[in-house]
């Protein structure tokens, strides 16, 4: 396997009160896009995480400019990972004196571009 002299530009967003899961069913649908593809294809999905992976998405596309000087057109999504982040418990009272637990999720977000 041969490495690429491209230097991979990377940003990362942690502690977002959404499920992992439903944060990746967005994310697999973007690795291999470039930049502006992935920004409009973003733009008309119906998913909330929508929002938060294209401000991350922006984020990387401004490091890769002021700290590489790369152009946001040569950009390519190389990875996107999401993990899980600390689940948040609380409890609901429910009826005879019983507890219900509810569970709320966060997760980390990494996104890796390339420049072409």
């Amino acid at each position: 396997m041969v490495a690429s002299n491209n230097p991979k530009i990377k940003a990362s967003s942690k502690y977002l009160r959404m499920s992992p899961t439903k944060v990746r069913r967005v994310l697999t649908q973007l690795v291999g896009k470039s930049y502006e593809e992935a920004l409009i294809l973003l733009e008309y999905m119906p998913y909330r995480s929508c929002g938060p992976i294209s401000k991350l998405l922006c984020s990387a596309a401004a490091n890769a400019f002021h700290n590489n000087g790369i152009s946001v057109d040569d950009l390519v999504i190389t990875k996107a990972l999401v993990d899980k982040g600390p689940v948040l418990k609380r409890f609901r009272p429910r009826s005879q004196g019983r507890a219900f637990k509810i569970l709320k999720p966060t997760c980390h977000l990494t996104i890796e571009l390339e420049a072409l």
